[in-house]
């Protein structure tokens, strides 16, 4: 500023000469923004920066301008109070124009995250709730940037705040139990839709819907049961369609009468399992002889099946193969047996 008082002795050169620097300031910005960033962002494989960088082009280049234009009347004007209040307008007007562009990149960046593959916390139907979120959060921001351009007291606001967030907490505890236990739901993923899982009730089924209050299961009676998160966020959950592939294992428990000869008994288990048409090949079923009962040897039958709903079917057939299969072959299936002894009681005297 020394230098242009010495270079030029009116103030309104000085003026014009500020007005001509935040142009061409505003030109460099203008051509860093559209040509340095542009060039850069087409080389990588996202439209996302590319996107990023036409929001941002508006916001710089009208800064730049802006605060040229600022400084230029303030070099003019030797009004305080004028200058206070033009300062503070034009704070408004940049404050303005950056909380826009926050709102348009932050919606711009969340919604490429839901379309992202490998990013469970946001998807597409819960990706108006984090645009909510986080607009509410920056308006917060924006709302404490004019207090302090316009010198307000806040604390009545913030104690009137205060007072109204504490009244909305008790009345709605529940549901923002639930809402926050449904936010850790989708960000820690233990199960997804389509995910088959057993509750710590017994109950088991398909889940069907992950919202933010509650999520749904869809059971094998084709009944949808609605949890509320806060409740199945804190119970144990078993996913069975979890691990490195959807593929779970049944045991059929087999037990056959003492003296049955094992190797022919095996072979039919183990055919009966590779011919079932829902039972994986890979990796093969097997027998394992598990213990000496009180009346016959216990054996089981492992099977891998593609899916945990088939589980009752494939139950049902091979458990019918077994029984038809020893039949045929004379394997004894044995089940408890008790003689019942009656013990002769001596003749009631005669009078």
């Amino acid at each position: 500023m020394q230098l242009l008082e010495d270079l030029l002795p009116s103030i309104y050169l000085q003026a014009l000469a500020i007005l001509a620097i935040a142009i061409v300031m505003a030109k460099v910005a203008d051509w860093v923004v559209s040509g340095v960033l542009r060039t850069w962002a087409r080389g990588t494989r996202t439209e996302v920066d590319d996107r990023l960088i036409r929001l941002i082009h508006g916001p710089v280049v009208k800064t730049v301008v802006l605060a040229g234009l600022l400084l230029a009347y303030l070099r003019v004007d030797q009004d305080q109070l004028r200058d206070v209040l033009l300062l503070r307008i034009a704070g408004t007007v940049i404050l303005g124009l950056w909380t826009l562009f926050a709102f348009r990149a932050t919606s711009l960046l969340l919604r490429s995250a839901s379309t992202t593959p490998g990013i469970s916390m946001i998807e597409g139907r819960t990706f108006p709730v984090f645009d909510n979120v986080a607009k509410t959060l920056i308006s917060a921001l924006a709302a404490w940037g004019l207090i302090a351009i316009w010198n307000i007291n806040a604390l009545p606001w913030l104690a009137s705040a205060g007072v109204v967030g504490i009244a909305i907490g008790f009345a709605a505890q529940d549901t923002l139990s639930n809402f926050i236990a449904g936010i850790f739901i989708i960000a820690d993923a233990p199960y997804r839709v389509g995910d088959y899982v057993n509750l710590d009730n017994g109950q088991r089924g398909v889940v069907s819907r992950i919202g933010l209050r509650s999520t749904r299961i869809l059971t094998r009676d084709d009944i949808e049961i609605t949890i509320p998160n806060a409740i199945i966020g804190n119970a144990p959950i078993i996913n069975e369609s979890a691990g490195p592939n959807e593929a779970h294992r049944i045991r059929v428990k087999v037990s056959v009468a003492y003296g049955t000869e094992l190797a022919g008994m095996r072979k039919i288990l183990l055919e009966l399992g590779l011919a079932h048409p829902d039972v994986c090949d890979d990796p093969e079923p097997r027998v394992r002889f598990r213990d000496f009962g009180d009346s016959g040897l216990n054996h089981e039958l492992l099977c891998w099946i593609p899916r945990p709903e088939l589980r009752g079917k494939v139950f049902d057939e091979l458990n019918t193969s077994i029984h038809d299969s020893f039949a045929a072959a004379n394997i004894e299936i044995p089940f408890p047996k008790r003689d019942l002894y009656v013990k002769q009681l001596p003749p009631l005297p005669t009078r």
